[in-house]
């Protein structure tokens, strides 16, 4: 099975525990690596045949910005039942970080996988 990615996608939400974070958007980037058999499309060079990433990405901004969860975990978990459910997508392997959350570290966030690779 083939991979297609993507790679420090940004969108702002409000997400956060603390009541100061309810008040602002921050925001949260996104890689994302999905299954896809890219045969076939590449066989006859044809788009209708390749998962879209560019309407992926939009769909994610969308969702991310239009969402005000608390945790990241939440977020990540609804992102990948999207994929799974909108995309056909069969794996996905999903990051979803928060930069500057933790003052002595870059980002902080979470990493899931789901779905069933193949082969």
């Amino acid at each position: 099975m083939d991979t297609v990615f993507i790679r420090e996608l940004r969108a702002d939400a409000v997400i956060g525990v603390y009541d100061w974070e309810r008040r602002l958007r921050q925001t949260l980037v996104l890689d994302l690596e999905m299954a896809w058999d890219n045969r076939p499309a590449a066989a006859g060079d044809d788009v209708g045949r390749a998962l879209d990433y560019a309407l992926v990405s939009a769909r994610l901004v969308d969702y991310i910005e239009g969402s005000s969860c608390q945790l990241l975990e939440t977020l990540a978990e609804q992102l990948a039942a999207l994929l799974l459910d909108e995309f056909s997508v069969p794996w996905l392997r999903l990051r979803l970080s928060k930069p500057g959350a933790v003052l002595q570290a870059r980002d902080v966030g979470v990493q899931i996988e789901r779905g069933e690779r193949g082969g």
